[in-house]
């Protein structure tokens, strides 16, 4: 049986430098790198998916979930399902081509966060952010909007553990 996809969890702060630059945790990083374990350079995509969050994703995995997206969106407009929709398919290209930016950890597990994510998430550089293991991917998140995150879906934690357990 081949190796599963280690399931990234737990929750760190961390604060943004001067420069932009975020230190992840290494159980993090590793999680995300092609093979499991902490490379000199991993590939990843940074994905604005919820204001005051952006996602990390390993680079081969976001590229199989967008692609996926991409030839369904491709087949219906072949089939000419989406001949009368012109205008929802230039939104979902547009709001796809701007929400993520290949990005690299280097040295020492560090991302530098690009300007208009930066906006996005609203952490200026001295602040601290949340960062959290999402299972498939890591967030980083704006310290009161992961409050409010928490507060809005703890109450729903028991049945959704309940039901993804059966």
């Amino acid at each position: 049986m081949a190796n599963p996809t280690p399931l990234i969890v737990g929750e760190f702060v961390r604060t943004i430098d001067e420069r932009f630059r975020l230190t992840l945790p290494p159980e993090m990083v590793g999680a995300l790198s092609a093979q499991g374990a902490a490379e000199e350079q991993v590939e990843c995509v940074l994905a604005k998916e919820r204001f005051g969050a952006l996602s990390l994703w390993n680079r081969h995995s976001w590229r199989d979930k967008v692609e996926s997206g991409i030839d369904l969106v491709r087949q219906k407009i072949l089939a000419g399902r989406l001949a009368n929709k012109l205008s929802e398919v230039q939104q979902f290209a547009r709001l796809l081509s701007t929400r993520f930016r290949d990005v690299n950890l280097a040295g020492r597990a560090r991302l530098v966060i690009p300007e208009g994510f930066r906006e996005f998430l609203a952490v200026k550089a001295g602040e601290d952010c949340v960062v959290v293991g999402a299972g498939v991917c890591v967030e980083i998140w704006h310290p009161v909007a992961w409050r409010k995150y928490l507060k809005r879906r703890i109450p729903a934690f028991g049945p959704l553990f309940e039901q993804l357990s059966t």
